[in-house]
């Protein structure tokens, strides 16, 4: 059984983000710290909070390198026990580095989404541990996701 460790939220700046924040708003008593991209009004959402940045890869492979090696460097540092997703492209290499060394997944598909599933999703969706939709519709697209309802 793995030790316990702290919570991760990774996700895209802007509604990926608010989401996420709206999801884990009531782990206040859990250690926990968020990774995100690098935007002025993102480290104002996160004033006081531990963040950490990584490149936003922007479908560019050579990004997607730069976002796995920071995210090692994160996991290895932090060796979360949890990591709550919302998605964003961004948010797939530090997910697969922690199922493959055994954080727990929870991937909540974006509210955007209401009848097709997002791109990240194709990984993360799979990958997870609990999936989440907001959407009934999307029950169809995750044969083993659990219907959350609408975060926003």
């Amino acid at each position: 059984m793995r030790k316990k460790g702290p919570i991760c939220i990774v996700a895209s700046a802007g509604g990926h983000l608010v989401e996420a924040l709206k999801a884990t708003a009531r782990l206040q008593d859990y250690e926990k710290f968020y990774v995100t991209f690098r935007i002025p009004y993102v480290q104002d959402m996160l004033l006081g909070q531990e963040c950490h940045f990584i490149s936003f890869p922007r479908f560019n492979p050579a990004r997607y390198f730069l976002n796995l090696v920071q995210s090692l460097g994160i996991y290895g540092r932090k060796r979360p026990a949890v990591i709550i997703t919302t998605g964003g492209g961004m948010a797939v290499p530090l997910c697969l580095v922690g199922r493959m060394f055994g954080s727990r997944i929870v991937f909540i598909e974006s509210g955007a989404r209401v009848d097709l599933p997002s791109r990240a999703s194709k990984v993360l969706g799979r990958i997870a541990h609990l999936c989440l939709v907001q959407w009934r519709p999307l029950l169809a697209h995750y044969p083993r996701s659990v219907y959350g309802g609408p975060l926003l």
